[in-house]
């Protein structure tokens, strides 16, 4: 295990007219011995060592040897919060608000050292880290800093080492709940220019130099030459305005399904009027009761499978993967277009789409442009760069233009045929060496290969909607596809940035297959006589990204409805017959009503009651459930089910499916996944006989449950 130490250097400062004599600073580094890929993190083994630094500072500061302390980071990293390994280790309760007060402890005495102090802030600075800047007096940061922030409430926690406190009363308590709630809730940090214009920080300094340049600013000052300006506490009333408003949207949108958010803001709402030294106590409390919790342990199970997921389970060695210079996609729609331009801004290869018309393939590029001018509008490319996009993707009628490609992907209707049909006649044109790859959402890949001479080279690749934000790619591995197939699938989405779960090819893969089991469950329950409105509730409390019916209106009704029919022809009535959403296709019916303010859910329009009301069987059983009752139904086909892949082998795990859940579903965090809440919740031992994962994965064991 790799300790962060803490290194000490002596700094003579510049006076304003020499390059020495103003004095002493004590700089402190923090440093693990690794390179960036490694980022520092703060242990209590680093805690207790930072403390014994300080007070040894202090004491130099008492008998006039230093003037300042600065404290910074190794390259590109300043901290990037606790060592959450070691946050999960904790037995008990007692270990936990040991963690908090030692934590505090440290910090304090960054304002009790009797010479002023300043955050350097170099790199990543994160949690903890970003909680030892706020307790400096000052703070300078590295324009190329991309990530600053406090991310505890997506990981259970609050942050316990003054962020709560601190933040608010630098920032205004409407940015610190933007930066405490918001931004974790949509896996966003802040940027230097973002914290230089909120006042998180001072000064926001050169990359090139930035170390010289701060104890250049640094000296400034100590000399009184630089005035930094403070903002003014926000007044009560806005104060309180803000709060209410944030917890108005919480339980709306997190309800009751996690603790994490609402303690957070509760410190953050008291920061105002508590002393420190309360404030701090306050944390300490929380941090300790979340530390403990299931919610913190299953958020740091996610945690790591999220962060280990760019090391793919099951990937063949990258030497066998094919290189890919040229990419074709047959089709020129929405999907076939996002991926046109994923795969030229990331591989910077040329990509050619083909569809049947010139009105399909010319609006495919229109895309391609609109989406390239919004990120030059946003900042996120360069002229230069938007340029060389925009080239590099051409589109065409004909197939033959496909010929030279190395990877092919097709993205057409989800129809069997078609899609055996456009691989039959991509083999007559396309080299021995060539991959060939589907993005069907549901189809048997192995059926779409079966025809061809050589089905080997046929391989899934299932991106997510929008193809640029969502994270999974499911490789799907067909019954012939070989390892050269396999690993340039791994290998093309290494470049495009993407996380993978391998599956083997079985009906709906894994999203799809639960997800469309989860909506058909809630469809079939109001098919079966409960209310719409109540059903689609039924699962708030999972706190899910979406209400279901939002969902199934943004995948849009006729897709829905198009794999749940598949599902169905091959899995049988667990996914059910749903009169009711065939209506729905068939008419154009509204879903959803729009959201009563912006991140607000948008809920299921009640008229829609009458549509399944009038296609209801009439000799079908009505079984009216409550919200409690649709869930358990829920959950209950959705702990079979997983049952069911785990023993035809779809994916090596249940650790797996969790991960494809939270990347490629948006299942939240703070659940671990799915399978840990199946077995929290008693669901796997109930329906199985056997939990998913072992007790203490995921979640409090019962031994800390115990000692707590």
């Amino acid at each position: 295990m790799t300790t962060t130490r803490v290194l000490v250097n002596d700094v003579e400062l510049p006076t304003a007219t020499t390059h020495t004599g103003g004095g002493i600073l004590a700089l402190l580094t923090l440093d693990n011995g690794a390179d960036h890929k490694l980022p520092t993190t703060l242990s209590p083994d680093t805690i207790a060592e930072l403390t014994g630094v300080l007070l040894a500072q202090r004491e130099r500061a008492s008998q006039g040897e230093i003037v300042a302390l600065a404290v910074t980071g190794k390259p590109y990293v300043f901290a990037a919060g606790a060592d959450l390994k070691r946050v999960s280790e904790v037995s008990s309760r007692e270990q936990a608000l040991a963690l908090g007060r030692d934590g505090h402890a440290a910090y304090s005495l960054l304002a009790d050292l009797g010479v002023p102090t300043f955050a350097f802030i170099n790199g990543v600075a994160l949690g903890g880290g970003l909680e030892l800047a706020l307790a400096c007096d000052y703070r300078t940061i590295s324009g190329s800093v991309h990530a600053v922030g406090l991310p505890e409430t997506s990981l259970g926690l609050v942050p316990g080492w003054g962020g709560a406190t601190l933040l608010p009363r630098l920032v205004g308590i409407e940015a610190a709940i933007d930066i405490v709630l918001t931004k974790p809730a949509a896996n966003r940090q802040v940027s230097s220019h973002e914290a230089a214009l909120l006042d998180l920080v001072d000064v926001d300094l050169d990359p090139a130099d930035f170390l010289e340049r701060s104890i250049v600013w640094a000296a400034g000052v100590l000399r009184g030459e630089i005035d930094v300006h403070r903002r003014e506490l926000d007044d009560a009333d806005h104060w309180d305005a803000v709060v209410a408003a944030a917890r108005t949207r919480l339980d709306a949108v997190v309800g009751s399904s996690r603790p994490a958010p609402h303690r957070a803001l509760d410190l953050m709402a008291a920061a105002r009027t508590r002393d420190l030294d309360e404030a701090f106590a306050a944390e300490d409390e929380a941090l300790a009761d979340l530390i403990c919790s299931d919610e913190m342990r299953a958020s740091v199970y996610a945690f790591t499978l999220v962060t280990g997921a760019k090391r793919p389970a099951g990937a063949p060695g990258p030497s066998v993967a094919r290189p890919v210079k040229r990419v074709g996609i047959v089709g020129a729609g929405l999907m076939a277009a996002q991926i046109a331009l994923l795969v030229a801004r990331r591989l910077k290869v040329p990509v050619i789409m083909r569809d049947l018309d010139e009105e399909r393939t010319s609006a495919g590029l229109a895309h391609v442009r609109a989406e390239v001018d919004k990120a030059v509008h946003r900042g996120r490319l360069t002229s230069d760069a938007a340029a060389r996009v925009i080239a590099s993707v051409s589109a065409t009628t004909d197939l033959s233009e496909l010929a030279p490609c190395d990877l092919v992907i097709e993205a057409v209707t989800e129809r069997m045929d078609l899609k055996q049909r456009v691989f039959a006649e991509l083999e007559d044109i396309v080299s021995p060496e060539t991959i060939l790859a589907t993005n069907t959402s549901a189809l048997s890949v192995t059926t779409m290969a079966s025809q061809l001479r050589h089905p080997e080279r046929v391989v899934g690749l299932h991106f997510f909607n929008p193809v640029a934000a969502m994270p999974l790619v499911e490789v799907v591995r067909a019954e012939a596809t070989d390892v050269a197939a396999l690993a340039t699938a791994f290998a093309v989405c290494k470049g495009l940035g993407k996380s993978v779960v391998s599956c083997a090819d079985r009906p709906g893969f894994v999203v799809n297959r639960l997800l469309v089991l989860l909506l058909g469950r809630i469809v079939g329950a109001v098919e079966a006589g409960t209310p719409v409105e109540v059903a689609d509730r039924a699962c708030d409390v999972l706190g899910l990204p979406m209400p279901p019916f939002q969902l199934f209106d943004l995948v849009g009704p006729a897709v829905g409805l198009h794999v749940l029919t598949s599902l169905r022809a091959e899995l049988g009535d667990r996914f059910p017959l749903s009169p009711g959403l065939e209506r729905i296709v068939a008419e154009g019916t509204p879903v959803v009503g729009p959201a009563p303010a912006p991140g607000f859910p948008r809920r299921v329009l009640p008229e829609l009651q009458d549509v399944f009301d009038a296609a209801r069987q009439p000799e079908r059983d009505t079984v009216v459930l409550d919200e409690a009752g649709v869930l358990d139904d829920v959950l209950t086909a959705l702990t079979r089910e997983i049952g069911f892949m785990l023993d035809e082998g779809v994916v090596d795990s249940a650790s797996q499916i969790d991960l494809a859940m939270i990347l490629g579903a948006g299942w939240p965090f703070h659940l671990g996944g799915i399978t840990p809440y199946l077995d929290r919740t008693g669901y796997s031992s109930r329906v199985l006989g056997q939990r998913f994962l072992p007790d203490g994965v995921a979640n409090a064991s019962l031994h800390t449950v115990a000692q707590g």
